[in-house]
């Protein structure tokens, strides 16, 4: 793993960005500086996700250690249903897409993973054809952990498709933690992540087309946090046969975050996110 930070660094970003070799991924931390309208911080990290959950109040140390944890034991006291409504309440507030986001897309990517659970990308790519896939957990009638859905241009709403949709897609959105839209679903507690991972173990949670897609693909890890287990774990399934990649943070790495680069060949982009997003932009 090396560190980098030069301006050719980026503009060898954007150009792998632009032919494809590079597939954008976002975390929560794109939301580091985003607000609602109402002048809410959205959640942007393991910490932030838990307070917005319980209505800003801390927990227990054993469940502030990381979200999925914490949002089980509110589904065991309150159900499943109300930790869904919750995802939903919090990722259908108004707020603006992120500078990062729109340059991004400007960018014309076919294929990108945005493992949030809002729907600004998907807002953007409002006025383009695309193919979405939606990560689904605990679904009784099969193994396949996600639903496929093409954008009707005209009527500007979603329509279920079957996978060979993606052979001819322009472009494809994966959002494999959920989405609020075309139906809120999500995967966000620890029997949720079990569940999706598991079955993504066995090679049910990527379509196949997909699979051979991202061979030897490079990946631009934006906002992402790989000192947890999970997002460790659901990152390393979703790029099976990377060739390498790009991981912005400033400041010093974890142990863990060290460990999960040098095993994928990832380079360092030492730069927050915010100097990273205004030398892209």
């Amino acid at each position: 793993m090396t560190a980098i930070t030069t301006n050719d660094t980026i503009e060898t970003i954007k150009k792998e960005l632009r032919n494809q070799t590079t597939v954008p991924y976002f975390g929560m931390g794109i939301f580091e500086a985003t607000k609602t309208k109402e002048g809410e911080q959205m959640p942007y990290d393991s910490d932030s996700m838990i307070l917005m959950m319980n209505n800003g109040r801390a927990m227990s140390d054993r469940l502030m250690f990381e979200y999925p944890r914490a949002a089980m034991h509110l589904e065991q006291r309150r159900g499943v249903d109300y930790i869904q409504q919750m995802m939903n309440w919090i990722y259908t507030k108004e707020f603006n897409p992120t500078q990062l986001h729109k340059a991004l897309i400007n960018m014309q990517p076919r294929y990108i993973i945005d493992t949030n659970r809002d729907g600004k990308v998907q807002e953007l790519l409002a006025y383009e054809p695309h193919t979405l896939i939606v990560g689904k957990s605990r679904i009784l009638d099969n193994d396949y952990r996600y639903e496929i859905f093409e954008w009707d241009l005209e009527n500007k709403k979603y329509f279920q498709v079957d996978e060979e949709a993606l052979d001819d897609a322009q472009k494809i959105l994966f959002k494999p933690m959920g989405t609020p839209l075309p139906e809120p679903s999500f995967v966000i507690s620890d029997a949720d992540y079990v569940d999706w991972l598991t079955e993504a173990m066995g090679g049910f949670a990527v379509p196949s087309v997909l699979k051979t897609y991202r061979k030897t693909k490079k990946y631009l890890f934006l906002g992402t946090a790989f000192d947890r287990d999970t997002d460790r774990m659901v990152a390393n399934e979703l790029t099976i046969d990377l060739e390498g990649g790009y991981f912005v943070k400033g400041g010093e790495l974890t142990k863990r975050e060290e460990k999960f680069l040098e095993k994928h060949n990832i380079e360092l982009v030492n730069m927050s996110l915010e100097e990273f997003t205004k030398a892209f932009v």
